[in-house]
């Protein structure tokens, strides 16, 4: 699914975009609050200042994706794969972690 078609089904109310490929997509300053997009794979994507607020990303591959200043308060990210990825000024109160694996620190 290509990005605009994304936002625009995200507009129409749709929430559910489960094993999405979005490998390099600029997502960056959308909103995707309260979205599904577990299983999709976000290698490389740029998500800088996106809200993911209560996004579901349960085994998401988030590999070096870019997550500067993105709000994933609440949302889950239990079983994703953030190496590599850019999480500085992002805001993860109350985020869901169990079973990530995390970017190793520099």
């Amino acid at each position: 699914m290509k990005v605009p078609e994304l936002v625009s089904r995200y507009k129409a109310g749709q929430r559910d975009f489960r094993n999405l490929n979005l490998i390099a997509a600029n997502l960056r300053n959308l909103n995707f609050a309260g979205a599904n997009f577990s299983g999709s794979n976000f290698t490389g994507a740029n998500l800088t200042g996106t809200n993911l607020s209560c996004a579901n990303l349960t085994g998401a591959n988030l590999t070096k994706a870019k997550f500067s200043e993105t709000n994933l308060t609440r949302s889950n990210l239990s079983n994703s794969d953030l190496s590599g990825v850019d999480l500085s000024r992002a805001n993860l109160r109350q985020a869901y972690l169990t079973g990530a694996n995390m970017p190793q620190p520099i």
